[in-house]
């Protein structure tokens, strides 16, 4: 069963319904590999982790969940590149994160992950969920833990959608212009983070109900 074949329409109730309920167990599984990676000593990031982070967002929701993107897409104003190129960019960027792993700062090399991720657009779709997801993965595993507060990092990002958009759109202008700019976005997460800590009661527990990713 693949929904998005069956109703033609990412609107439809029956689509929006495993969508939240996809979005909900990838946040599951996301806090399982943060606990996993930090507990096996594998603090790094792969393509098996990437594409399973797909795979929860869109399983039964459209064609070639979890794996690279066999056609060519679209994405508003962004095109990006032909999907013969996407498995050499994703070995290029997995080996950039991987090698700047200990010597960056965990808020920058997120940030890296998430504009670098939408904007190879690697997967047929759930990019945005995936690169929220694995942004902040990497950001939970280089500080050594599930960070506190909620709504989390992937949650607050979504919910500033607008911001969010533009702020990959100009880093995708500047990297055209051969010069990539993500102090914007870094800011941007800076602040969303900053947000999320400061949920936190004095007591040390988090405030109830993180809400549902649902959306794209």
């Amino acid at each position: 069963m693949i929904l998005f074949e069956l109703t033609n329409t990412e609107s439809d109730p029956l689509y929006k319904t495993l969508e939240i309920a996809n979005g909900n167990r990838q946040y599951d599984f996301l806090r399982s590999i943060v606990f996993a990676s930090i507990a096996s000593k594998r603090t790094f990031l792969s393509k098996t982790i990437l594409k399973a982070l797909n795979f929860q967002a869109i399983a039964c929701l459209h064609t070639n969940a979890g794996e690279f993107r066999p056609c060519e897409v679209r994405v508003g104003r962004h095109v990006p590149p032909e999907h013969y190129r996407v498995d050499a960019l994703m070995d290029d960027f997995i080996n950039t994160i991987n090698h700047g792993w200990e010597s960056t700062d965990p808020v920058v090399l997120a940030t890296y992950v998430l504009w670098r991720l939408n904007f190879i657009h690697p997967f047929i779709n759930g990019n945005g969920r995936t690169a929220r997801a694995a942004a902040y993965f990497v950001l939970c595993v280089k500080t050594g833990g599930w960070l506190p507060g909620e709504p989390i990092l992937p949650e607050l990002i979504r919910q500033n959608r607008d911001d969010y958009v533009e702020n990959l759109l100009y880093a995708d202008a500047t990297f055209h212009n051969g010069d990539l700019d993500l102090k914007p976005l870094h800011t941007l997460i800076a602040e969303l983070l900053n947000k999320q800590m400061a949920s936190v009661p004095q007591n040390g527990e988090t405030s109830a109900g993180q809400g549902a990713p649902g959306e794209p």
